[in-house]
């Protein structure tokens, strides 16, 4: 078993008109051992970018306190938020830095950028982006989310819409993954508010 399958996870992010959603699974297990059904992968940087992050548990909530300490020297230094553009190049930049002992993550950038344009991107545990204008995915659910995601997307949808869409595929494909499931975690970002719900899904 791969290292970034030891605690299983589900990430997915998608554009819409003017918005975005992601979503996660909630479960943290050690192998095939169900630890706890309330974990949180998904951390808001602000109020139009967000990030998830797969893989190695303690990992992602190490990078995650860095890249938080990271953004508010910026807001100090700089007095604003940071754009979804730079803050994927902060990550890329810190996960490049330790290219030769990673942090066995895999995240998931979300944001809305200039305009209300949605951006959303993804990276390998040394940094390496994979930018796309529809969706990405991550964890150990990310094979079978990439064939719903590519099923069920479709151009410019509006937030309930999106809401819908992200929810079925992200519920559809952790039921094809033993690692990951036990309900899932959405949020859908608009240009004027962040609405957070929680899925129930299969129980086992």
């Amino acid at each position: 078993m791969s290292i970034f399958e030891y605690n299983g996870s589900a990430l997915v992010a998608m554009v819409g008109k003017n918005c975005f959603a992601i979503a996660s699974d909630r479960r943290l297990g050690v192998q095939l051992q169900t630890i706890a059904t309330d974990f949180q992968r998904i951390s808001k940087i602000h109020d139009r970018v967000f990030l998830g992050l797969s893989g190695l548990a303690t990992d992602a909530q190490t990078l995650y306190q860095r890249l938080v300490f990271r953004h508010k020297l910026y807001q100090l230094r700089e007095e604003r938020d940071m754009k979804p553009e730079t803050f994927a190049n902060l990550v890329s930049a810190i996960l490049y830095e330790k290219r030769f002992g990673p942090y066995f993550c895999q995240p998931v950038i979300a944001g809305l950028g200039d305009e209300d344009k949605p951006f959303i991107c993804t990276m390998d545990s040394i940094g390496a982006k994979e930018l796309a204008k529809d969706f990405v995915v991550a964890g150990t659910a990310s094979e079978s989310l990439y064939g719903a995601c590519e099923s069920m997307f479709k151009q410019d949808m509006e937030p309930e819409e999106l809401f819908e869409t992200v929810s079925q595929a992200l519920l559809s494909s952790v039921d094809r993954d033993c690692l990951s499931g036990w309900g899932g975690h959405v949020y859908v970002v608009t240009p004027t508010e962040v609405k957070e719900r929680i899925l129930k899904g299969r129980m086992d």
